[in-house]
């Protein structure tokens, strides 16, 4: 399959020698819990991936980071996801560097990040029903020069391997509101556990686990102060962050979705015709990241840029449930039964429509946005 082809091409440019490493262990392992995967991502150099050469990262762009997905996600989908995570919260952060509210601790984060190999986990609003993607899941109250930080966070992915946790907080007012911010918290600090909560086998190996934080001490530094405007909409960093999540999510997704249209590709299953429409939609949904991917590189990422991405998103999930529904009946029964591989990716494949922002969310501000109001989703 010549796009999944060019993903794997990308993705051995980037970290060479990670996919042979992952190929060398059965899907079933590296879906479990406890995983090799995300310990192999690191030591081949994954967690600079996105972040520019500036920085000393992999500086792969928007395009290149899909193909590297897509591709891993093919072998395993568990790590796909997870890392995601990753490369969205440090994009947020090197936005955030190349931003007027920069004090530079962003530099040097970032470039620990690389020159360490640290992976950063995401504590936004994510497993919390009837929630705004960007309502805190945290509080933070001000103690000296610094705050206080509790709350929770379950799924986090990545809960066992972070070394960084980003998470949203609010922030109390004395009128009784309360502002947006980001908190940095390393894994190491006290009053931060994880605890037990993903229970299914499917992407058991992203590590989705609760987190849970205790009165947990950071400095100012630590923290970085978010805004919306008088209408609601999301500030330059929360949108950068957005987009960059819903283009590497549905990815992933993407990814698993290309990996069973393969086997199917391979096997001759069906007719000419049958598979060449199985092959289309797959590269439909495809096509639709690589759009968003674009206009990140255009620096298309305001509030038009976000809706656009979320569209892409929403089609693109449609059509990869669409993907995976025929590739597995296209299979047929004996597939099924004797390899436990296509069960896993099918399974897995649902997994986007569970990602922030719901569609029934999503809804009424998509509808205010084509008539020409500010997106609002805060």
């Amino acid at each position: 399959m010549r796009s999944m082809n060019t993903a794997r091409r990308t993705c051995e440019e980037f970290l060479p020698g990670l996919l042979a490493a992952l190929d060398e262990i059965p899907l079933a392992d590296l879906e479990r819990p406890g995983s090799p995967a995300i310990g192999l991502f690191r030591a081949h150099g994954g967690p600079g991936l996105v972040i520019p050469r500036t920085y000393s990262g992999s500086g792969a762009t928007p395009l290149q980071a899909v193909d590297v997905t897509r591709a891993l996600a093919a072998v395993a989908p568990s790590l796909a996801v997870a890392t995601t995570m990753h490369h969205f919260s440090v994009a947020t952060l090197f936005a955030l560097a190349d931003s007027p509210q920069s004090d530079g601790v962003e530099w040097a984060l970032l470039e620990g990040i690389v020159e360490q190999r640290l992976l950063v986990a995401s504590g936004f609003a994510e497993g919390r029903p009837g929630q705004g993607i960007l309502s805190p899941t945290v509080l933070a109250r001000p103690d000296g020069k610094g705050y206080r930080i509790s709350g929770s966070k379950k799924p986090c992915s990545l809960s066992r391997s972070m070394d960084l946790l980003t998470a949203s907080a609010a922030l109390p007012n004395a009128d009784g509101t309360s502002d947006l911010a980001v908190v940095l918290v390393p894994r190491q600090a006290e009053g931060l556990t994880v605890e037990p909560f993903w229970s299914s086998w499917a992407l058991a190996g992203a590590e989705s686990d609760e987190v849970r934080l205790h009165e947990v001490f950071v400095d100012e530094q630590q923290l970085m102060r978010t805004e919306t405007g008088e209408a609601g909409e999301l500030d330059e960093l929360q949108t950068i962050g957005l987009i960059w999540f819903e283009l590497l999510i549905t990815a992933s997704y993407a990814g698993m979705a290309g990996a069973l249209v393969e086997r199917v590709l391979t096997s001759g299953r069906g007719t000419n015709t049958e598979r060449a429409e199985l092959l289309t939609r797959c590269e439909t949904a495809t096509l639709l990241t690589e759009g968003t991917a674009r206009m990140i590189e255009d620096k298309a990422v305001g509030d038009e840029g976000l809706a656009r991405a979320l569209v892409a998103r929403y089609a693109a999930q449609d059509l990869i449930r669409e993907v995976v529904a025929r590739a597995v009946e296209l299979l047929g029964g004996m597939a099924f039964i004797g390899s436990p591989d296509i069960a896993t990716l099918a399974a897995a494949s649902h997994g986007l429509s569970f990602h922030p922002p719901s569609r029934s969310s999503f809804a009424d501000p998509w509808l205010e946005h084509a008539a020409g109001h500010p997106l609002r989703l805060a």
